[in-house]
């Protein structure tokens, strides 16, 4: 009877021949298909590079990247609302989300598999270990980039409102320039290649090829990234074709939203303060105890 453990090595090892043959082709240059670059041409602005949503692929040529876009979109992963937005506040795409999430599930698979197989001269067999460590370490791996960005969520949040603060300086020193309002926006959009900038940017441009104000789209930006401030900048720039000063307006929340981050971010460091103050206090409990305790035990003796 042919030992379980050895063929499951066997398909282990043939796996990650597979897999390292993957990656060298992934590392190869290819030409780019004639087909694919008269689409760029026909198609090329910011619009067609970042569309609503987060990006599937950003590099054309990584393999890896195009595995976890195919991935997605033939395998009809999920992708929560949640996620997406902090794909796209964070400037990843679909396809590197889903190509980590795979990586990381076919390592946890494989590693058991492998140090099982590393110990089989000192330990003989192992049985069925090695499946079930497999498959607990491939559901952390298919979960843990999700984890990962769950953990930096209110950094990256932090990050997005500071960016908007600057946009909104930007839109101010535009406008001051005696530019109009959509030429400021648009203006203050391309100083920088930050995921933010970019979304406004494309939102913008989008509008401007389409010949249509771009509110709507600074609209739809704004709930797509659950940012409320981008929809107040629409709605303060949509003045301008009611020939209203804007100058004044926009400085004036510009400096609400930099008051209002700053006191985000001091109510956050008060709550790390005070996370910290609750573990140094456990210290001194244990060094009260141990004075105490002795005491208490002597005057429970006698009595």
């Amino acid at each position: 009877m042919p030992d379980a453990l050895f063929a499951s090595a066997l398909v282990a090892a043939a796996v990650i021949a597979v897999g390292g043959w993957i990656v060298v082709c992934a590392l190869l240059p290819r030409c780019v298909r004639l087909d694919d670059a008269l689409c760029v041409l026909a198609t090329e602005g910011p619009e067609a590079a970042v569309a609503p949503g987060p990006m599937l692929v950003a590099d054309g040529t990584s393999r890896l990247e195009l595995l976890g876009a195919w991935c997605y979109q033939h395998g009809r992963l999920p992708l929560s609302a949640t996620t997406a937005r902090l794909l796209m506040l964070t400037g990843r795409t679909v396809g590197d989300y889903f190509c980590n999430k795979l990586v990381l599930a076919a390592a946890g698979l494989l590693l058991p598999w492998l140090l099982a197989l590393a110990i089989r001269p000192l330990t003989g067999t192992v049985g069925s270990l090695p499946a079930i460590f497999g498959l607990a370490a491939a559901v952390l791996g298919w979960f843990w980039p999700d984890l990962a960005m769950r953990s930096v969520q209110s950094q990256t949040n932090a990050d997005a409102d500071e960016a908007l603060n600057t946009y909104f300086d930007l839109v101010v020193l535009e406008r001051l320039a005696n530019l109009s309002a959509t030429q400021s926006l648009e203006a203050a959009a391309r100083l920088s290649d930050i995921p933010i900038f970019v979304r406004i940017s494309a939102a913008l441009d989008e509008a401007r090829l389409q010949q249509r104000p771009p509110w709507n789209d600074l609209y739809r930006l704004s709930r797509e990234l659950e940012l409320p401030s981008i929809a107040d900048m629409a709605d303060i720039m949509r003045l301008d074709d009611q020939g209203a000063a804007l100058a004044e307006v926009l400085s004036s929340r510009a400096k609400e939203l930099r008051d209002a981050h700053l006191m985000h971010e001091r109510t956050r460091a008060h709550q790390v303060s005070e996370r910290m103050t609750l573990w140094m206090s456990i210290p001194v409990i244990i060094f009260a105890l141990i004075f105490l305790i002795p005491p208490l035990l002597k005057i429970a003796g006698a009595g």
